[in-house]
């Protein structure tokens, strides 16, 4: 589905843009028009070269003292020009520090301080941007760059437990094949000849067959890296595909063990984000397009805009969010009640801090469950190699006694 860019009018006169993806221009046109927002431009996104290795070069942690120190600078009554002018030349990033130099220049032209981050969208996302944007409009400038500090060092503490949960077990299992690896090409062969210099003869049914993968990986050894190379661009290149990150995140989701610690990792994002956008006056539509935006998971993105399109047809938010069995029914409980209350906002952060809570205790328990499976998984096979190489050992040792 291709995105198309748009800028639109409130009623009030603020400006907005911001990017959907949608089937035509028409179709973004009466999602706008729907919204009470009066279009200014709409136009197909071009395609573009991604190269996500290079990043945007400034991290989480630049962006959590920017908003900290940024927030309090505003709440003592500093300009917003001096202050970027001075986080510019004291930031510990040299290229933050020009790109804050260069939102600086933008607010200096007549820019808002929105407007001039939408030039580095890549470091200032839709989130950031929507949310500055709202507090400029309210006159809250300093309590959205304290609520933007405290999501963003949440934020930072939900990438390092999904690193906990994903990271561990990729690591041990890439240990375990190259160990395995290296047994097969460099420890095998030496065992191979040290059995025909001792004349072992027949060798038993399971060195027999050892011997063969060795043998199929050493004299292949340029076929066996082709297909191992082939495999993993084939791998990220369908997970650059939406149906194959849908695919791929669908079958995480429902994995033994990582599943449901990523379905918590999710919720917590999901609803941290959306009560940090509604409590700073982002309509709701608009937030629900942004928290999809930053899921993190194409099943848990999907679910959202399913419920972003029954809710601008006059649902509530609730019932949509069950539909899609996605989200645990107590999660989907409170958020009705908190709807009904008129207090979402408070609710959803509260649902975020249970399961920031609960994503500790599940990953302890799941490094906990598997660091014993794997090792075991992988003293089996290594192992299981070093006795199929010492059973004709043992067989020649008694033919000499």
């Amino acid at each position: 589905m291709p995105t198309f860019i748009w800028e639109a009018r409130t009623k009030a006169g603020e400006v907005r843009s911001g990017t959907f993806n949608a089937d035509s221009e028409d179709a973004v046109t009466d999602r706008l028009r729907a919204q009470g927002l009066t279009i200014t431009k709409v136009k197909r996104k071009p395609m573009e070269l991604s190269l996500p290795s290079l990043g945007s070069g400034v991290g989480l942690k630049d962006m959590v003292v920017f908003t900290r120190t940024f927030s309090t600078m505003i709440d003592a009554g500093l300009p917003i020009v001096s202050g970027l002018e001075m986080l510019s030349n004291q930031a510990e990033n040299p290229r933050f520090g020009r790109i804050l130099a260069g939102v600086k220049s933008e607010v200096e032209s007549g820019k808002s301080l929105s407007e001039g981050m939408a030039s580095h969208p890549r470091v200032f996302d839709d989130l950031f941007r929507n949310l500055v944007a709202a507090g400029e409009a309210g006159g809250i400038l300093d309590v959205i760059f304290r609520r933007l500090a405290v999501y963003l060092e949440k934020a930072a503490k939900l990438r390092r437990q999904v690193r906990g949960a994903l990271v561990y077990p990729s690591v041990i299992m890439g240990v375990g094949a190259l160990v395995v690896f290296i047994m097969m090409t460099k420890v095998l062969p030496v065992f191979e000849k040290m059995f025909v210099d001792l004349g072992a003869g027949s060798l038993p049914a399971p060195t027999r067959m050892v011997l063969a993968i060795s043998h199929a990986i050493t004299d292949n050894i340029i076929v066996f890296t082709l297909v191992v190379t082939a495999i993993v661009v084939g791998f990220v290149a369908i997970m650059r595909t939406d149906k194959g990150r849908y695919a791929f995140d669908t079958v995480i989701l429902r994995f033994p063990v990582i599943g449901p610690v990523m379905r918590k990792i999710a919720v917590a994002r999901f609803t941290r984000t959306l009560g940090t956008l509604l409590s700073s006056g982002v309509p709701i539509l608009d937030a629900l397009d942004i928290v999809a935006k930053s899921a993190g998971n194409k099943v848990v993105a999907r679910a959202i805009l399913y419920a972003r399109a029954k809710i601008s047809e006059g649902k509530d938010i609730a019932s949509p969010l069950l539909e899609t069995g996605v989200f645990p029914p107590m999660v989907v409980q409170m958020i009705g009640v908190g709807e009904q209350t008129g207090a979402m906002d408070d609710m959803l952060q509260k649902i975020a801090d249970f399961y920031e809570e609960e994503v500790d205790a599940g990953v302890s328990a799941m490094t906990a469950l598997l660091e014993p499976l794997m090792l075991v998984l992988l003293g089996g096979v290594v192992g299981g190699l070093l006795i199929a190489m010492y059973l004709p050992i043992f067989e020649v040792a008694g033919n000499i006694k």
